[in-house]
């Protein structure tokens, strides 16, 4: 099988993911909401669902005066996937903090990401607190459930 060289994709890919981090610690909705596509889902940490560019830009507007207010983004990509030329499942650690020091991140985050014909945008994005203590437990108790590559 033929595989393409996606170094420029992941650089876009990698470009995007700084933009998002850019515009919620300038907590500019709009450029935050520029990330997404036009009908784009977004499930919080709480489950709360968002749909759509402008529900998530408008959301954003107000937890960046409210609960995200003076927050910063820090984010890791553990895995890229892409299915097919269009298509990418980028899964990372990320969470937000205040000040110059990046706790440890306690969130999985994944994003479905498409590329539109002004570049790579979310199509999906899906936020889950990690539980550190009781994935040890799962694992202690289900060593069967650990998985094959962390």
């Amino acid at each position: 099988m033929n595989h393409p060289d996606r170094t420029a994709d992941l650089a876009a890919i990698e470009q995007l993911l700084a933009s998002i981090a850019h515009a919620w610690e300038n907590a500019d909705a709009d450029a935050y909401g520029r990330a997404f596509t036009a009908d784009a889902s977004y499930v919080t940490f709480v489950g709360t669902v968002y749909r759509g560019r402008e529900d998530i830009t408008e959301s954003h507007r107000a937890l960046f005066q409210a609960f995200t207010k003076g927050t910063r983004l820090s984010g890791e990509t553990i895995s890229t996937t892409f299915l097919g030329s269009d298509t990418a499942v980028v899964v990372g650690r990320g969470d937000t903090y205040k000040g110059d020091r990046r706790p440890a991140p306690t969130k999985i985050q994944t994003y479905t990401l498409v590329r539109e014909p002004d570049g790579w945008r979310v199509a999906a994005f899906h936020n889950t607190r990690r539980r550190s203590l009781m994935e040890a437990m799962q694992f202690r108790f289900a060593p069967g459930t650990r998985p094959a590559v962390r």
